[in-house]
């Protein structure tokens, strides 16, 4: 039986929410060079695989944080999946802007959350870990309990792992860089060569040149 990890890379790679280009890399908004773009807001458009995503990560809540009080998005990517959890698990929502509001209230957090709520943050990609833990220090600077985060995929950096470990945010995911790279590879996607080439990007992406 396929775990969910594998089901849902083949199923990025299906839609084309992932694509790995090691010889024509993207350039991230970081300046970075990159042989991968993950895009999973397109998961959205498919029923069937929001309807997975939705579902597995309110498995997640509930198998991980069973005392969970409210369910917070992080602003843009994850509003939607964090409303659907919150949906399906009768929890309060809200989400998490990455700087305040110019105007109005100049709200950072958008919704109805009470201090001292026990609160699961829902992020839909992790790179290097800093607008996910942005989010979560203005969640607790807001009088929240974060009991963990949850994503539908990781690059897996080790910069990133290390923030996690240092902020003291457990992070639980659905799918990561290794298990889209194996399942690349298995479906013929990329060859052996190409998988040493995204192997050697993760390790140091700030310094990483295609060949």
């Amino acid at each position: 039986m396929k775990v969910v990890e594998r089901i849902l890379a083949e199923k990025l790679l299906e839609i084309k929410a992932v694509k790995l280009q090691p010889k024509s890399p993207f350039t991230w908004a970081s300046g970075w060079k990159s042989p991968i773009y993950c895009d999973n807001r397109k998961t959205l458009s498919y029923p069937g695989l929001r309807s997975f995503v939705k579902l597995e990560l309110s498995r997640l809540v509930m198998e991980k944080y069973p005392d969970a009080t409210a369910i917070a998005g992080v602003a843009t990517g994850a509003i939607a999946q964090g409303a659907l959890v919150a949906e399906e698990l009768h929890l309060p929502f809200v989400y998490v802007r990455s700087s305040p509001k110019d105007h109005g209230l100049e709200n950072t957090i958008e919704g109805d959350l009470k201090p001292g709520q026990k609160v699961v943050v829902i992020e839909d990609l992790v790179s290097t870990g800093s607008s996910s833990l942005k989010a979560v220090d203005a969640l607790r600077r807001a009088g929240s309990e974060v009991l963990g985060m949850l994503a539908s995929f990781t690059y897996s950096f080790p910069l990133a792992e290390e923030k996690f470990r240092q902020a003291g945010v457990v992070l639980h995911t659905l799918c990561n860089y290794e298990t889209i790279l194996e399942t690349a590879l298995e479906t013929d996607y990329i060859t052996p060569g190409d998988m040493s080439a995204l192997r050697e990007w993760r390790q140091d992406p700030a310094s990483w040149q295609a060949d």
